[in-house]
């Protein structure tokens, strides 16, 4: 009886385990990833396709970040002062740190209004509309370097009551560079496939047409966040006019990257941060027939003095 209870032990902690490695996203019924691989198209149905995916990961080393600001005022003075003082008080602690620079754009400046109830002895209450104020929303966009930054920016806008953060975007000046790299690995790789199919086929493919089609896609990490809700809720037995009130469940954003596995080979493969994703694709469309040698309807003779007809090859 013990070894057996051991035994149910040990198998409810390695179950325990294993769910803390897989992640709670597990708990939903059915987590489907989208589809965000590069799949280049080849033109027409050909003999031999020769395809090779390659994919980059680049940490990024310039970021924006966007954070949206809204106020409201009595008059257009008003909003306009309050609005200017919260972001200056901000923007003295963000210029601070290094390598910062801002840009304040301006969004949308519009009337206000609220109803006014007009009572009336023998008729029903009314409801007019009039104006109320002005809202005014401008975006706040910080360039910086060091990712460690955005934290020390989130605090001096909040004590401003500044908290929506709109996006983060991610740029890399190796862009270029990692095309460069992909492209030639690709190539080689290519290489070696042409080499395979050649040895398999017995055949050589140096005579024979060749089409070639490539392309690239960048991921950038603002567009590869998904959300799911971890919870596990009692199955009741209920009367139809009970009433249930339902607790709010919390739900998670996590960064899902462009998973590596229908790839020939990848660059930087370990993701440790949200990073900028290069994907290339080169496919080789291979005819084995060779291209047919075209003649044209005309031949050209030459009548010697001797009365012999000399064939010059021309037209041929």
């Amino acid at each position: 009886m013990k070894s057996c209870l051991l035994l149910l032990l040990s198998f409810g902690i390695t179950l325990q385990a294993l769910a803390q490695v897989s992640g709670n996203i597990n708990y939903q019924n059915q987590v489907r990833y989208s589809d965000s691989n590069i799949n280049i198209g080849i033109p027409g149905n050909r003999d031999i396709v020769c395809s090779v995916k390659g994919m980059a990961n680049v940490t990024a080393d310039v970021y924006v970040a966007i954070f949206n600001v809204t106020q409201t005022g009595k008059s257009t003075e008003e909003v306009n002062q309050l609005i200017d003082e919260r972001i200056d008080a901000a923007m003295t602690k963000i210029k601070s740190k290094p390598d910062v620079k801002t840009y304040v754009d301006m969004i949308s400046f519009v009337p206000i209004y609220e109803y006014d109830i007009e009572k009336k002895i023998f008729s029903k209450k009314t409801y007019n509309e009039v104006p109320a104020g002005f809202e005014l929303k401008k975006n706040i966009h910080i360039e910086y370097q060091d990712p460690n930054l955005l934290d020390s920016f989130i605090a001096a806008l909040s004590g401003q009551e500044i908290y929506d953060l709109v996006r983060v975007d991610y740029f890399s000046n190796e862009l270029e560079s990692m095309k460069r790299q992909l492209r030639t690995k690709a190539q080689e790789i290519m290489q070696e496939k042409l080499s395979n199919y050649e040895a398999v086929l017995s055949v050589k493919l140096d005579s024979v047409q060749k089409q070639v089609v490539d392309g690239y896609r960048v991921v950038l990490p603002v567009e590869m966040y998904k959300s799911y809700q971890a919870y596990n809720s009692s199955s009741l037995s209920l009367k139809r006019n009970a009433k249930v009130n339902n607790a709010e469940k919390s739900t998670t954003l996590y960064y899902q990257p462009v998973i590596d596995k229908e790839f020939d080979f990848v660059i930087n493969p370990t993701i440790l941060e949200p990073v900028i994703q290069v994907l290339y694709e080169i496919k080789l469309v291979v005819s084995r027939e060779k291209e047919a040698i075209r003649k044209t309807d005309k031949q050209y003779i030459l009548v010697t003095p001797n009365g012999d007809l000399k064939d010059l090859g021309i037209g041929h």
